[in-house]
């Protein structure tokens, strides 16, 4: 169950606490960054769009007026995931026919980055439309996972991952609807949090159709989408998803030891494979060595199958925006209000559980890191266990979480193997609505006992 992690840089706080005490330069942090960035990235291909000029101006600028007690990444150059606009900077969701949209004014969240001092290098790659679990289009071409070159670093917030792991970022900022901060940070060995939907703007998400054609418009929170940050430690974060939260997020930390939690590790429609099921079963048993309390079954259970159902209704209905279906079917507005009905029974249902539970512990996929495939994974199948089968059963991972609009953690757990090969493997801790910053303490606790 060993993790290593392939990089020794320092983190997001970390880098910024070198540069108040004066051990480095904003200037030098940023340089060091693009180095790195221009060392790695010519296997890895994780950077879209590069804004390296601008972030030396930008360095310049921080370096001249100091530090202010409000500026928690004080000098900290990052990345975002390509999707999100950046005044200047190409935005073109991985179409070619759309390369021609330029945003005229940053995202939300990029002033919020911004005016906590982060400096933004680049943004990172995506594949067509956001919608697959690997990274790959014909204007950026393909991400592959630092740990593994022959395999995805997920999606869609690949580029984001294999980023981050790589070293050559502390930290970047994605969004998910069907795991796509989680399933990345799984792939690639690093932490991801899926915020309680609407707690960070989608302002300044737009989808360059949309906005090329109706001039600039602001993204509203679409059904189940989110926007979250990854990193590599449970402290940086914390600290991305309060920049990033448009309300006050509570904080109740509570000690592992005194916490109730239920382990999900059967799902009626995604059987796991032995290279997630194996860590995971290890994972849960050094818990309960350590003393937590763990169960396995409950009364209070969702219907999880009833939820993947809706899930998937619910998630292609938002991603064809009322389009028709390939079997030709169009979404009517009673299936839309169906829809929230159950979205409502099933936010019910979860919120029951979380009086009796303080978190739930599942995998965040079915599958380790897949291999690299020429066309969308879920136009595809999933290797589980020596066998094919279909790719969108294993969308039931992350639907526990985003269906009922819950904030889910993932944080690495240790090493799978697949058929031969050993890849990292996550764990997602899911929580109460708007417990995001408790999700994120028990993931920490949780790490301290698998990682020392």
């Amino acid at each position: 169950m060993a993790y290593k992690q392939l990089t020794d840089k320092p983190g997001a706080l970390e880098t910024a606490a070198a540069i108040r005490a004066g051990e480095i330069s904003v200037v030098e942090a940023v340089d060091a960054a693009i180095v790195r960035i221009e060392h790695l990235d010519a296997d890895i291909d994780a950077l879209a769009v590069p804004d390296f000029e601008r972030a030396f101006d930008a360095a310049k600028a921080l370096d001249a007026a100091g530090p202010r007690d409000d500026q928690p990444l004080f000098g900290v150059p990052m990345t975002i995931k390509e999707s999100f606009d950046i005044e200047g900077l190409q935005s073109c969701w991985g179409h070619e026919r759309l390369t021609d949209y330029i945003a005229p004014r940053d995202a939300d969240l990029v002033r919020r980055l911004k005016a906590a001092g982060a400096i933004i290098v680049g943004k990172t790659n995506v594949p067509i439309d956001l919608s697959d679990w690997q990274s790959f289009n014909a204007v950026y071409g393909r991400t592959r996972n630092p740990h593994n070159l022959e395999r995805s670093p997920g999606g869609s917030s690949g580029g984001s991952s294999a980023a981050v792991a790589s070293g050559m970022v502390a930290c970047d900022y994605g969004t998910d609807i069907g795991g796509s901060v989680r399933v990345p940070a799984h792939f690639c060995g690093v932490w991801g949090h899926k915020t309680s939907w609407g707690l960070v703007s989608k302002q300044g998400h737009d989808h360059p159709q949309m906005a090329r054609r109706k001039g600039f418009v602001t993204a509203h929170d679409g059904a189940l989408s989110i926007a979250g940050p990854l990193a590599r430690n449970a402290a940086d974060l914390a600290v991305l998803t309060e920049i990033g939260a448009t309300i006050p997020l509570p904080r109740n930390p509570k000690p592992l030891a005194e916490c109730r939690l239920l382990a999900i590790t059967e799902h009626p429609d995604s059987v796991l494979d032995v290279g997630v099921s194996e860590p995971t079963i290890a994972a849960l048993a050094a818990l309960e060595a350590a003393g937590v309390a763990l169960e396995y079954d409950t009364d209070l259970m969702p219907n999880l199958a009833r939820q993947q159902a809706d899930y998937l209704r619910m998630l292609n209905t938002a991603m064809a925006r009322g389009a028709p279906a390939p079997d030709g079917k169009r979404a009517t507005a009673t299936d839309w209000f169906d829809l929230l009905d159950a979205q409502a029974v099933s936010e019910f249902e979860w919120a029951r559980l979380f009086e009796r539970y303080d978190f739930i512990l599942a995998p965040p996929a079915p599958v380790l890191a897949v291999p690299h495939l020429d066309d969308a994974v879920f136009n595809s199948t999933l290797r589980i266990n020596g066998e094919d089968v279909p790719a969108g059963g294993g969308l039931a991972w992350s639907g526990l979480a985003t269906f009922p609009n819950l904030p889910s953690t993932v944080l690495p757990i240790g090493d799978g193997t697949t058929e031969g090969v050993t890849l990292p493997c996550g764990m997602q801790v899911i929580g109460p609505r708007w417990a995001d910053l408790d999700c994120i303490h028990a993931a920490e606790e949780i790490g301290k006992i698998l990682h020392g």
